[in-house]
């Protein structure tokens, strides 16, 4: 057999279920790390529960994803997840879920991994969301969730700290109400609403442009050059202002 004739004939198994983001519709991408709990609590020991190192990895991570050939309007990270908002004319690959998953996935493993100095693994997703209500929603949705795992972490690891075995901590936890988890640090000496804002709300990344001088290679003259950087954000705001970042990120993409 011609290998020409070969490559049609099995090229096929490999796209036969190949799906495309249709246009019109946004991109969010969400990579999760796999095993992190082993990984930063028993074999690289990281302070519990959340601790700045592996924040600052993650947003280095986050970092490298929007600058790796996609077009990232914005990024939030929280945890060991990894949210990438898009351009919503996005054209990379014929938006074919499958390479961005994949390409994703093995960007940011490579890159954590560079930075820890250990092999770290990602897994990825993409959820397809067909209107701005949606996209707003959905980074209200992974804040809100930062901000529960959050409290329920300080709370574990208070309990732990407090002389609690794994079974007795999470068995302490079940069943307890936000107020409850707030009392509960309360009565161990911490005022979770003074906790760092980027604990409970996430990291969120965004280009920005910037002056900066230059010299006019022509000339020599020195000159103002507007480039473009990436800002990270440690304190985020939450609720409509949260909402209203987003909606201006998107206007001004």
């Amino acid at each position: 057999m011609r290998f020409e004739d070969l490559d049609v004939r099995m090229r096929v198994y490999e796209t036969a279920h190949d799906h495309c983001v249709l246009p019109g519709i946004f991109v969010v991408a969400r990579v999760d790390g796999r095993s992190f709990t082993r990984l930063t609590k028993e074999r690289h020991e990281f302070e519990a529960p959340l601790d700045p190192r592996v924040r600052d990895h993650m947003a280095g991570t986050a970092e490298h994803l929007m600058s790796c050939g996609f077009r990232v309007v914005y990024a939030y990270t929280q945890s060991d997840e990894i949210s990438l908002l898009f351009h919503p004319a996005e054209q990379s690959f014929g938006r074919k879920l499958r390479k961005y998953q994949s390409i994703l996935a093995g960007e940011a493993s490579a890159k954590f991994t560079l930075l820890l100095g250990d092999l770290a693994a990602f897994d990825a997703r993409v959820s397809q969301l067909p209107s701005t209500d949606l996209v707003r929603d959905y980074f209200r949705w992974r804040q809100e969730d930062a901000h529960r795992n959050a409290l329920s972490a300080h709370c574990y690891w208070a309990l732990r700290k407090a002389g609690k075995g794994v079974r007795e901590a999470t068995q302490a936890l079940e069943g307890l109400s936000m107020a409850d988890k707030n009392e509960l640090l309360f009565q161990h000496g911490i005022n979770f609403n003074d906790l760092p804002a980027w604990q409970k709300r996430g990291v969120g990344l965004y280009w920005e442009s910037c002056e900066k001088e230059a010299v006019n290679p022509t000339t020599g003259e020195k000159v103002t050059a507007v480039r473009r950087r990436i800002r990270r954000v440690l304190e985020l705001p939450v609720g409509e202002a949260y909402a209203e970042l987003i909606d201006r990120l998107l206007a001004e993409a």
